[in-house]
């Protein structure tokens, strides 16, 4: 299959690239920069959203566009002008995306856009899945849906469209997980919060695997969550962190220093939700690593 990837140089693009590389798909991985990169086999860089590029001459006969483009949420305080710029980057990309295929003769039989978790409320007692209607106010909340409804206008060319709603996504060197893990490593782990809020997990190599997954599936469209079938308290997150990590799980980290530390960032990690990818599971998705323990086990 040629697939095209937007943001295929990141932290869940480069997973993905190798996954879809692996069952012999041809890549186009859509940048700025292209001479960044060097070429390998079976991957074409081709160069969008920057002067003189012209990328439907290379993306004809594309079966398939994957869009993970778009700021990072995790690298800095979520100020005015860096909110407006995760907002505009996705937005911007999305709408270059449906522009592009727009233009070729033959559309792509799908577009598989990222989203987050973020879609729900907090809450420490609902279990969301695709089916729940209730929908989050704060920044994030309204990010996400403002960006699948940009890539929801792909249905209009006859497109089918997916919302792959990714929760907190676990990898050794990217992500929030080292992050998370560093005061272990130092001895000085422990609960975050309240430690009741619920962390919905899911480890990178069943990211990539589920976006191929519901690429290949042309019976899913609309929302999907991409979370592990058990998410669990950030309190049982903590401790399972600290025994694989052979470290203790003992300082606690008040909500009030979080706060001081990241601003409205904070609340990636002091609340939470529920989710369960009730999508994936129906379907039959096989997770590699279903379990909390199993995954950070593979990751250290």
């Amino acid at each position: 299959m040629k697939i095209a990837i937007t943001g295929g140089t990141g932290f869940v693009g480069k997973a993905l690239t190798e996954e879809l590389l692996e069952h012999n798909h041809e890549l186009f991985i859509l940048t700025r920069n292209p001479d960044k990169y060097e070429n390998r086999t079976g991957i074409t860089y081709v160069k969008w959203l920057s002067d003189n590029a012209h990328p439907k001459r290379e993306l004809e006969g594309v079966e398939a566009f994957i869009n993970l483009a778009g700021e990072s949420i995790n690298s800095g305080r979520w100020t005015d002008e860096r909110k407006k710029r995760i907002i505009n980057s996705r937005i911007t990309s999305t709408q270059e995306i449906i522009s592009i295929m727009k233009g070729l003769d033959k559309k792509p039989a799908c577009l598989i856009n990222a989203s987050a978790i973020g879609y729900y409320p907090s809450s420490k007692t609902n279990t969301y899945t695709e089916e729940s209607t209730d929908t989050s106010n704060d920044f994030l909340g309204e990010t996400v849906q403002i960006w699948e409804k940009e890539a929801s206008k792909a249905a209009e060319l006859g497109i089918r469209v997916a919302y792959t709603r990714f929760g907190i996504i676990l990898g050794e060197k990217e992500g929030a997980l080292p992050r998370i893990a560093l005061p272990y490593k130092m001895f000085a782990g422990g609960t975050v919060g309240s430690g009741k809020q619920w962390m919905s997990w899911i480890h990178i190599q069943d990211v990539a695997r589920a976006i191929h997954f519901v690429a290949n599936s042309e019976d899913i469209k609309g929302p999907v969550n991409i979370t592990a079938p058990t998410p669990v308290t950030m309190k049982e997150f903590g401790k399972t962190l600290g025994s694989v990590l052979n470290r203790p799980h003992w300082i606690p980290v008040p909500p009030f220093a979080l706060k001081i530390a990241m601003g409205e960032m904070s609340t990636l990690v002091l609340e939470g939700q529920k989710v369960l990818p009730g999508v994936l599971s129906q379907h039959g998705f096989p997770f590699l690593y279903p379990t909390l323990q199993k995954a950070l086990k593979n990751i250290y």
